[in-house]
């Protein structure tokens, strides 16, 4: 089965034709010259910008040069390839970094799709990787039409369980990625009087935990790799001039990078909220 776009208006399928995106309403979206389509129209957006900006977009491309999440990255690919996946979504996917990996480790029949706010961050992906379908959207309204994705992929995004279902076929599956219980401790106890450890994540209403895993490792990461590496946290409005010389003391540091990966599907029980 073929995961088609939906028009982000009338929610009618889209078809393409002569690099534009059209429904059966006569709406449409050109296809980018870097090969994306903008499905966030100018009356949805809530800011000028949605999502990450350029700054914040090169921080996590010279962090993501480094080998520092690749055993994630990994990870994923893996365990995606080892499920059905004739398609695969990767929603809040930023500059593909574990999208791009997915499609690569998939058959060429496999659809990969990633799907992000930041324009800065799709039109980066879209230039680089182009065996990935790429979408400027709202990852809480997604441009797909229902109940054709195999794999839904969310990596430190917000998790919209009535859409994720929405999207996945009854038997499909969900991998969420959350932080570990140290994931950048070492880093908090620069900003934080006491380091609260992560707990797991909920499980999303309407959804059933298969199984969880925890990735651990800590590595000696350069300090000017920490810098980009704050500015793509939460937590980077936190840091002070202060904390910044205090890293800069040493030219490494010991960072634990820790993730849960969790892996869930629709429950029997669940019914599917009225449009």
């Amino acid at each position: 089965m073929t995961l088609h776009y939906r028009c982000p208006i009338c929610s009618a399928p889209l078809t393409e034709q002569d690099k534009t995106l059209r429904c059966e309403h006569n709406h449409q979206f050109d296809v980018a010259k870097e090969g994306y389509v903008n499905l966030l129209p100018v009356q949805f957006k809530k800011s000028r910008q949605p999502g990450d900006n350029l700054d914040m977009v090169q921080a996590r491309r010279n962090f993501f040069a480094t080998a520092h999440y690749q055993f994630l990255q990994t990870h994923l690919a893996h365990t995606i390839a080892t499920l059905s996946n004739e398609s695969v979504i990767d929603l809040g996917c930023g500059e593909g970094f574990y999208t791009q990996a997915i499609a690569n480790a998939l058959p060429a029949t496999s659809q990969v799709f990633g799907v992000d706010i930041s324009k800065p961050a799709i039109r980066y992906a879209a230039k680089r990787y182009p065996q990935v379908q790429f979408s400027v959207a709202s990852i809480k309204d997604a441009p797909f039409v229902e109940h054709q994705a195999d794999v839904l992929l969310s990596v430190f995004a917000p998790v919209f369980a009535d859409e994720m279902a929405r999207l996945l076929k009854p038997e499909g599956q969900l991998l969420v990625v959350s932080p570990g219980p140290k994931h950048l401790y070492e880093l908090k106890t620069h900003i934080y009087d006491e380091v609260r450890l992560h707990d797991a994540p909920d499980c999303p209403q309407g959804f059933t935990e298969v199984a969880q895993q925890q990735l651990e490792q800590t590595h000696k990461v350069a300090t000017d790799v920490i810098k980009h590496l704050i500015k793509m946290t939460p937590f980077a409005w936190k840091f002070k001039e202060s904390h910044y010389q205090a890293l800069e003391q040493a030219s490494h540091h010991e960072v634990t990078f820790s993730f849960l990966i969790t892996r869930y599907q629709r429950s029997e029980q669940f019914t599917e909220q009225p449009v």
